[in-house]
């Protein structure tokens, strides 16, 4: 069975988790530090890492890389921090998704089944990708929606790119000037009227979007 490190200094975490994760065919580990955390993951095959960010040693956005280096692995932040510069900072420096304390069991569950069918999907279409009834092929450049082709602009590519790629993820608004512009200095309207005409193109409703949802603050959503 795939291997699950949970990394939180509150026993209570790890006693209301553990019982379910396990009933969901994870083996278990168990990390109150960010250095515990470390040694488990080089010493294991680690599928998916719940980390909280309060850790005792240090703050916990600072081992994200160092985690991921040691196995090819999801970060779920589950954090109680809820301001937006903290999720900004865990998403870019990395992390795969960001879940809020307290937390419902049934979503966070769901987090954890997304982020395990995204690892199999994309790992087996290097230049493809498909999610939510769009599909993207990175070779001819070609977008279609619901098997209808979709024509968009360079940067609208790029940009869907970016947040297909990482569907059922938070994308910063950062990582997707990069995608775009090559510079997180552009100013962030342009994204957002970017990210605006490509709702038009896809979705069913512009003004009440479902493919690419806001996260205020921080980035987009492409899907559930």
């Amino acid at each position: 069975m795939p291997n699950l490190l949970i990394v939180d200094d509150e026993p209570d975490i790890h006693r209301a988790l553990k019982p379910v994760l396990a009933g969901a065919g994870w083996t278990v580990l168990s990390a109150n530090s960010a250095a515990q955390a470390l040694n488990l993951a080089r010493m294991n095959p680690v599928t998916i890492v719940l980390l909280d960010l309060g850790l005792p040693d240090i703050d916990g956005k600072a081992i994200i890389t160092k985690l991921q280096s040691t196995n090819p692995l999801s970060i779920i932040v589950v954090s109680a921090r809820h301001q937006e510069s903290e999720k900004v900072a865990a998403l870019d420096a990395g992390a795969d998704d960001y879940v809020d304390k307290p937390f419902g069991i049934t979503e966070l569950l769901a987090r954890i089944r997304a982020a395990e069918r995204r690892a199999g999907h994309w790992a087996s279409q290097a230049t493809s990708y498909e999610a939510a009834g769009v599909r993207l092929d990175v070779g001819v450049r070609r977008v279609e929606l619901q098997g209808e082709e979709v024509h968009l602009s360079p940067k609208e590519f790029e940009l869907l790119r970016e947040l297909i790629a990482h569907a059922g993820q938070v994308v910063t608004h950062r990582r997707l000037l990069m995608a775009g512009w090559g510079d997180v200095t552009v100013d962030p309207q342009y994204l957002r009227s970017y990210v605006a005409t490509l709702r038009q193109k896809l979705e069913e409703d512009a003004a009440e979007p479902r493919l690419i949802r806001s996260e205020p603050g921080v980035g987009y959503r492409f899907g559930s």
